[in-house]
């Protein structure tokens, strides 16, 4: 006799996949935490880490989804079930900056359960100005004053200031026929730093390259009034000529620029570090291990910076302390 075959219904297999929590038998509240991707849970840990109590914890993760999938659009789909239970943390990008006048930018600003950065990106805040030297000497194990960080990137955010504006005013309009993200990089990013004078040859080399802004204005004079609007309408929200470094996009801020940066200044130290240790009385091995000793106490300078947490002295940074107080006394 022919067997009968038997069928089986596939069960749907749901988009979020369980998790198994450090908080699962506790005794308090526990809110979960999703952000765009692995490299936000360090970050959006350390801002949480302030706000936990005994009887409040949170948890950071990625959304756990089957799919895998990650990103801010991802995030903006899940805010219908956002919740005072289920946050979402995102980068703003330039929704902070185009409040209202985009449906993302709508969406960011407004809704009660969706935290951003306030600033472009996490990496703009890893990038704060003060915390760069801390960066240096925590790399090199020299603390050498031998750069002003903070008084370079004032006059660097001047010089490509007016090229942010065209820039950031075509994204509004979603045109890319002024000046595009690639064109942006390219006029913004350094190549070398040349440590002389605080830098100076190399901010006017970038003052050429910056120089373009004049051909803008010639071929799209029909945006130039509007560009200037745009960019009293931005002031409102904390632009000004010199803290562009937190506004442009984060990744272009840190790989094209700021570890250029890190990177010719702590060689410089590194090389005063191994003088000084050449120029001392030990001589044959001693010598060697000493020299040994230090380079094994080196650490990779971009390592470090993306564990830097010395950015909460930043003033967009305390719009968003702001925000997560709020949050935590409504659940009060």
């Amino acid at each position: 006799m022919k067997k009968q075959k038997r069928y089986y219904r596939e069960e749907p297999q749901p988009a979020t996949l369980p998790i198994v929590s450090r908080y699962a038998n506790g005794d308090y509240r526990l809110v979960k935490v999703f952000v765009e991707g692995y490299d936000d849970v360090a970050f959006w840990r350390g801002i949480f880490d302030d706000y936990e109590t005994d009887r409040l914890k949170f948890e950071i993760s990625v959304p756990p989804r089957q799919d895998l999938a990650k990103g801010k659009r991802v995030l903006l789909d899940m805010i219908p079930e956002s919740s005072p239970d289920l946050l979402l943390c995102v980068d703003s990008d330039f929704d902070y900056l185009f409040d209202g006048h985009t449906e993302q930018s709508r969406l960011v600003n407004e809704s009660p359960y969706l935290f951003h950065t306030y600033a472009y990106a996490t990496e703009n805040y890893l990038c704060h100005p003060p915390s760069l030297h801390r960066i240096c000497a925590k790399a090199t194990k020299n603390d050498t004053l031998i750069f002003d960080f903070e008084a370079f990137l004032r006059e660097y955010s001047r010089i490509i200031y007016p090229l942010f504006l065209w820039y950031a005013y075509s994204a509004r309009r979603k045109s890319e026929r002024a000046f595009s993200l690639i064109d942006f990089r390219t006029s913004v990013r350094l190549n070398y730093l040349d440590l002389r004078d605080n830098g100076q040859p190399t901010l006017e080399w970038l003052q050429r390259q910056a120089d373009k802004r004049h051909a803008l204005e010639v071929h799209n004079r029909d945006w130039t009034h509007e560009v200037r609007l745009f960019g009293e309408q931005i002031a409102e929200y904390g632009v000004t000529p010199y803290n562009v470094y937190y506004f442009m996009q984060g990744h272009t801020l840190l790989d094209n620029v700021i570890i250029t940066l890190l990177h010719a200044v702590c060689d410089k130290l590194r090389d005063i570090t191994t003088q000084r240790i050449n120029m001392g009385t030990k001589q044959g091995v001693a010598l060697k291990n000493e020299i040994s000793n230090y380079n094994n106490a080196l650490r990779n300078v971009r390592e470090v910076l993306l564990d830097n947490e010395h950015y909460k002295d930043c003033f967009l940074y305390h719009k968003l302390q702001n925000d997560i107080e709020r949050y935590v006394a409504s659940l009060k």
